[in-house]
């Protein structure tokens, strides 16, 4: 009777604790945190993703999946529907896209927004709003797959051409080139060799010729060096050369002076002379040519005039 009393409280013991086990794990994990529904908008393939998958705003936890369905008014689109946290930041401009939790397959939502309209989107169990689906990076590859692919056969054509004759004859002739100008390159190295090592004592020379260079350009720069000092001689002889041509400039103005003043008036007195003997000349000669005779035996004098003694008037103005 004693065991059977033992194993009787020994089994109650264990149920309950294994009622106070589970009501304390519910407890636990019970959501209380107050959710939105929200209407996912995809034209795209949803693979991957179940109901009670997760959503995540920009990586934060922030709902679950409640169901996927077909949209009756839309032939091919899908709506899921989403819970939200009514504290998550959906606005009009936040959209969802498909994403793969690592290599298992299942897919969960992603929520992220552009921040063209940060104005809240509101909703509720009546008029649920709707966001966006955009495609994921897979819906993007399967979309640009045809055109990837293209690319792909004509990269294998692109590789196919350099591995044929023709290509690999080329260049194989490139090798050959290349390998000629190494040895060309190594030969020059070995004809640089002497040259080489004549280039210290060179710079040596260019080092003593640059001390020296630098060293007469010192000189003179010296105030009393040569080039100062011919500079000096050179700026003398200007000076000279400049008063030497002040006092001629001064004896060619003193010079002008007496030929204005001296010389000039001179050579107009002479000037008259001459004209007076040149018209007495020619009154000489007038007189030669009308009475040669007067030569010899002197000027015929000139008939009396009106009132002078021995004038007598014409016989034609006498008669009259």
């Amino acid at each position: 009777m004693e065991n059977k009393s033992h194993a009787f409280w020994a089994g109650l013991f264990t149920v309950a604790l294994t009622l106070t086990i589970a009501v304390v794990a519910f407890l636990f994990n019970v959501d209380r945190s107050v959710r939105e529904p929200y209407d996912l908008i995809a034209r795209t393939s949803v693979t991957g993703l179940y109901a009670d998958a997760a959503v995540r705003f920009r990586g934060l936890d922030v709902g679950r999946v409640q169901s996927i369905k077909f949209d009756r008014d839309h032939p091919g689109q899908i709506v899921i529907r989403i819970m939200v946290d009514q504290h998550a930041p959906i606005t009009h401009s936040t959209f969802g896209t498909l994403a793969l939790q690592g290599v298992t397959g299942l897919a969960f939502v992603q929520l992220d927004d552009t921040g063209k309209d940060l104005s809240p989107l509101s909703t509720s169990a009546k008029q649920v709003a709707q966001l966006p689906m955009r495609p994921g990076l897979f819906d993007q590859l399967q979309l640009r797959g045809d055109i990837l692919l293209r690319k792909l056969e004509r990269v294998a054509d692109d590789v196919h051409d350099m591995l044929s004759p023709e290509m690999h004859a080329q260049l194989q002739a490139t090798i050959t080139s290349l390998q000629h100008a190494a040895d060309g390159v190594a030969t020059l190295s070995q004809q640089m060799g002497p040259a080489a090592g004549k280039l210290p004592a060179t710079l040596n020379q260019l080092d003593h010729m640059l001390a020296s260079t630098n060293q007469m350009i010192t000189n003179l720069n010296r105030p009393n060096g040569p080039f100062e000092m011919n500079l000096n001689k050179v700026g003398t002889a200007a000076q000279q050369a400049g008063e030497a041509l002040t006092s001629i400039d001064a004896t060619v103005q003193e010079l002008s002076a007496r030929v204005g003043y001296d010389t000039l008036p001179r050579v107009n007195s002479l000037s008259d002379d001459v004209r007076s003997a040149a018209r007495s000349i020619d009154r000489a000669a007038d007189t030669f040519s009308t009475n040669p005779r007067s030569v010899l035996f002197g000027a015929t004098p000139a008939a009396p005039g009106p009132g002078e003694p021995g004038f007598s008037w014409p016989a034609a103005n006498a008669a009259k």
